[in-house]
């Protein structure tokens, strides 16, 4: 949050894979890169999408509301995202387009599963039509 989400390298190039039509994938505090993050017509890439990320409660009961540069939950909605959460500390993937999030350290197994599962579907029509 200090680091990859006010860097300027890390911000293009999450831009550069969704305009250029391939998935990504972040989980917990991760989800704060993408703060600064603009779709090619210049709106917030979170904007009207549902994600989910580090929880307000979560941020509480690990006592670093006061430590952290921006709540993730906050930040998120402050964007104009869907912010989707289950109870602190569970587990839980949202899928948006070419976004998928995980809400904490929990979801990180299940969000690389649905990321590698979008790879792969992003991948099997380029394979068919070199079979073709």
């Amino acid at each position: 949050m200090w680091d990859l989400a006010e860097d300027g390298h890390s911000i293009k190039l999450i831009e550069s894979f969704i305009a250029a039509g391939k998935p990504i994938g972040i989980v917990c505090h991760s989800t704060g890169a993408l703060h600064h993050v603009k779709t090619t017509d210049g709106k917030f890439l979170v904007q009207g999408k549902e994600v989910t990320g580090f929880t307000n409660g979560e941020e509480e009961e690990m006592g670093l509301t006061k430590v952290v540069p921006f709540l993730v939950e906050d930040e998120m909605l402050k964007l104009g995202a869907v912010f989707s959460k289950v109870a602190d500390w569970g587990v839980h993937v949202v899928s948006d387009g070419l976004l998928i999030t995980g809400q904490n350290p929990a979801s990180s197994g299940p969000a690389a599963k649905t990321l590698m599962g979008a790879v792969k579907q992003k991948a099997t029509p380029a394979a068919n039509a070199r079979a073709s």
